[in-house]
């Protein structure tokens, strides 16, 4: 099973994007997607940024991935 995490773009350079997720930074590449503007969060799966999805969903998508690893732990 594959997973894409939301993460928040912190930084842009051309089509490199910086994001970040709970104080954990990774580098994607943004050239699937139209646009991308700082401050806006995109599902990273395997350094690439899939999509953007809106600030709520996102803070969603993490509330539960964090509870499940709480879980897990």
């Amino acid at each position: 099973m594959c997973l894409a995490i939301p993460m928040k773009v912190i930084a842009l350079d051309g089509m490199l994007a910086t994001a970040e997720v709970d104080g954990v930074t990774r580098q994607a590449r943004v050239d699937l997607l139209d646009q991308v503007a700082l401050g806006d969060y995109v599902l990273v799966h395997a350094g690439l940024a899939i999509a953007r999805v809106d600030a709520e969903d996102a803070e969603e998508t993490l509330k539960l991935l964090r509870e499940l690893a709480n879980e897990i732990q």
